[in-house]
């Protein structure tokens, strides 16, 4: 299970301060689907005539056509409404460091005249788009956390949770 959360702490964000409006569900499922369609590789045997269970079933972890995994994708990126896309492509910016977050209006702005056309096609492209969409929502204090990891974190105070076995306790 997958849980949105302010991973930074709860700061209050002044007037002046930019505004994401960007439903934070939809955002942390592109960022999963992105992060499962990086992982794809290029059909290196389009014509193979083995078994998938002789393969070791790696032709699931191969770029296709017909890829279930980039249909989702795109399908989630086209769902956005245009405003919305348009600050998906600004988010993966922010997150990519083309634009800082002060410069959150500009980003928008060049998103709207650059990429308001086939915009699901052009994230596609970006092939650390998971990453960049989750460094982007970090500048705005937000995060996805899997609720089954249960490496070491930290709390809002900075200190470790305590969550890992092997580890010693602090002292």
């Amino acid at each position: 299970m997958v849980s949105l959360t302010s991973t930074f702490g709860t700061s209050r964000k002044s007037a002046q301060e930019p505004s994401l409006n960007l439903p934070l569900d939809k955002v942390s499922f592109i960022i999963l689907k992105a992060r499962e369609y990086d992982v794809k590789e290029s059909d290196v045997d389009p014509d193979t005539g083995s078994n998938a269970i002789d393969d070791g079933q790696t032709d699931v972890l191969t770029d296709k056509a017909e890829d279930p995994v980039r249909e989702e994708l795109l399908g989630a990126i086209r769902g956005l409404n245009d405003d919305e896309r348009v600050r998906l492509v600004a988010l993966a910016w922010l997150g990519r460091g083309t634009f800082a977050l002060d410069e959150w209006k500009e980003a928008i702005a060049t998103a709207k005249s650059e990429h308001s056309r086939r915009t699901a096609e052009y994230l596609l492209g970006l092939p650390l788009l998971g990453d960049y969409l989750e460094d982007g929502l970090a500048m705005f204090d937000e995060g996805i956390v899997d609720e089954a990891d249960t490496r070491e974190g930290l709390n809002s105070q900075n200190e470790p949770l305590g969550n890992m076995r092997d580890k010693p306790a602090r002292q």
